[in-house]
């Protein structure tokens, strides 16, 4: 495989594996009766239109149609991207 095409699929990889987390989230979020833009731009104000989340909310389900997605795996999965802003967002609503 040329390095090109290595980079490409790595890539690709990783965006596969973004809007897994985001569906993950957004999905939590709905579960929750939480708006996910709403708890997003608590962590990320700065990041109004994120096309991945618009792009995942689009496929979520009603929470009566949904599996229950626990706490500590939406928790996992944000950090497990780096997402710690959102995980202490989601932390902190949880606390109030």
């Amino acid at each position: 495989m040329e390095r090109n095409e290595m980079e490409k699929k790595i890539i690709e990889n990783y965006q596969k594996d973004e809007n897994m987390m985001m569906m993950v989230f957004a999905q939590w979020c709905v579960n929750q009766d939480l708006d996910p833009v709403a708890v997003y731009l608590k962590a990320y104000p700065e990041q109004r239109d994120n096309p991945v989340l618009k792009q995942m909310m689009e496929l979520t389900v009603p929470k009566e149609e949904s599996s229950d997605i626990p706490y500590s795996t939406l928790l996992g999965v944000l950090q497990l991207f780096g997402n710690e802003d959102l995980a202490i967002a989601i932390q902190d609503m949880q606390k109030s």
